[in-house]
């Protein structure tokens, strides 16, 4: 009981000592609480036979079954490898581009064109996906496209990109890296910014290039910050991006095989089936699943270094 008062009695105390700097966090607690943790009751659909006019609570309760209709179809493993396989692609070459991306802006020494050069690479982040779809049918168009006419003008034979299964995670992972690398970028430039400029001033005494420079300075001490940006990712890697996936692919069938996430999977089960539950299903087992890889590579981070893991 006493420490039960001593805790309360400190929190108190803390939230009156730094009670604006709370309130400036208010809004931020209220989305999360609104758009993070209440919609997560509807998991309870997962365990249920859910109808509309029974409500969560009315709806039988048929335990694991909604489970096992997933576990005994093909979908599941083919859907769970494309997730992961294309999220690797994404943030492998997102953030391997944005590292490249922020050491070339360091190294511009014109202001003006330094700041022109980033505008540039920061604007296809608010591109929307539905533009980038419209961009990505005008080069990849089977009878119109500008590829396929250039393969043309070349005189070999035009390709059906929207046909071939194959090449999509390739070209879902080079748009995505064009759309999102500009953005990371910015977060590696403001980490090589806040590099003292002793490390390179010693480099150079010492008669160090600029790309030993780059490699043993610069590389080393972005390292913190890469590994809690791939940490994020890895949390994240059983969450397909379906914003860029169901705009680009949308109901192509045929490109499911290389294409097909596990997001898309689910919204095509409530909007074609109209089964809630099932994909209530598919998505508690994207979060546990998201759930057990983060905790597995922070363990290894802990174990490779310690100042780089999430907790």
């Amino acid at each position: 009981m006493e420490r039960r008062r001593r805790f309360g009695g400190s929190f108190v105390r803390e939230l009156s000592r730094n009670r604006y700097l709370y309130l400036l966090a208010l809004p931020g607690i209220a989305f999360l609480v609104v758009f993070a943790y209440m919609p997560m009751a509807g998991h309870l659909l997962a365990f249920q036979d859910y109808r509309l006019s029974d409500g969560i609570w009315g709806s039988e309760w048929v335990g694991f079954k909604n489970f096992e209709f997933f576990f005994n179809g093909k979908d599941w493993l083919r859907v769970t490898l494309n997730t992961v396989f294309l999220n690797a692609l994404f943030l492998v070459t997102g953030l391997g581009s944005a590292v490249v991306l922020a050491i070339f802006l360091n190294e511009i020494r014109n202001r003006l064109f330094k700041r022109i050069t980033q505008s540039f690479i920061f604007l296809p982040y608010f591109i929307s996906w539905l533009v980038v779809s419209m961009m990505t049918l005008t080069l990849f168009s089977t009878s119109e496209g500008l590829i396929n006419r250039a393969l043309a003008a070349l005189g070999y034979e035009g390709v059906d990109w929207y046909l071939t299964p194959g090449v999509w995670p390739y070209i879902l992972t080079v748009i995505s890296a064009w759309k999102i690398a500009g953005y990371n970028s910015i977060i590696f430039l403001a980490v090589i910014t806040g590099i003292s400029s002793e490390y390179y001033e010693s480099a150079r005494i010492e008669g160090a290039s600029r790309m030993q420079q780059m490699l043993y300075i610069t590389l080393p001490l972005m390292r913190p910050t890469v590994m809690i940006l791939a940490l994020l990712g890895i949390g994240r890697i059983f969450y397909g991006d379906f914003g860029m996936i169901y705009a680009i692919i949308g109901d192509n069938g045929i490109l499911f095989p290389t294409t097909d996430v596990i997001d898309t999977y689910a919204f095509r089960a409530l909007r074609q089936l109209g089964n809630f539950s099932m994909s209530a299903a598919v998505v508690v087992y994207q979060s546990c699943m998201g759930l057990v890889t983060i905790l597995i590579f922070n363990a290894i981070a802990r174990k490779v270094d310690a100042d780089s893991r999430l907790f």
